[in-house]
């Protein structure tokens, strides 16, 4: 393989990660198994048909739970712990038998990756459940899943496009993750004031008043 498909194999399958961890997993696989895409040596252990069968199940799982609001917090707050090492392990495995310095630093970047895209969309979908329509999880749910699969097949057969992609991806991840943080911060503390857990911030104090002392000393009302 070529450095530039095993750096957009590489990093595609940890951005996938953070987005739909079973779904990169099953489809990894499907295509190793299929011949076509021939996947590393250690990769290949994706298209043994017990971790495809395993895949396939959690991404059942995945697909409902994505799609009930909260229910999708709640499975992506588990899944912080689950998604980002999976994805530093995957983007590790695409480099093929290299030196440790190589895997190691494939395994930074991949984690970083995951875990950038698995923040967007938890982060994303904290702030679409505000909305009281299941509508806009379906919608959001689907279009991650069909982003995962086009991703995918693209870093696969067009690497190069992939990777121009995937730099245009992070630039908006890193203008959009500080603003969702701040949405994010704002909702609760919206959602603790209606609760009663927390008090709303104090007025600002007014400055002091300057007072000339001749007036003081004029005035009728000053305290002997």
């Amino acid at each position: 393989m070529e450095a530039v498909n095993i750096i957009a194999l590489s990093m595609g399958a940890a951005w996938a990660s953070g987005i739909n961890l079973y779904a990169t997993i099953f489809m990894l696989g499907y295509m190793g198994l299929t011949g076509n895409f021939v996947l590393p040596e250690e990769l290949q252990i994706l298209s043994d048909p017990l971790v495809m069968t395993a895949a396939g199940f959690m991404y059942c799982v995945e697909f409902f739970a994505d799609k009930v609001p909260g229910v999708d917090s709640g499975w992506d707050s588990l899944h912080t712990f689950i998604r980002i090492p999976a994805g530093a392990m995957l983007a590790a495995s695409a480099v093929g038998d290299v030196t440790p310095a190589v895997e190691l630093s494939a395994a930074l970047l991949g984690g970083t990756l995951a875990a950038g895209s698995h923040a967007t969309k938890a982060g994303s979908r904290l702030l679409i459940n505000t909305s009281p329509e299941p509508l806009t999880n379906w919608g959001a749910s689907i279009t991650e899943d069909l982003l995962v699969i086009g991703g995918l097949w693209t870093a696969l057969n067009h690497p190069v496009l992939f990777l121009i992609a995937l730099a245009v991806f992070v630039v908006l991840m890193i203008w959009l993750l500080p603003r969702l943080w701040r949405l994010i911060k704002a909702l609760f503390r919206r959602v603790g004031s209606w609760l009663g857990l927390c008090e709303p911030p104090p007025p600002p104090e007014s400055p002091p008043v300057q007072t000339d002392p001749a007036q003081v000393e004029n005035r009728p009302d000053k305290c002997l």
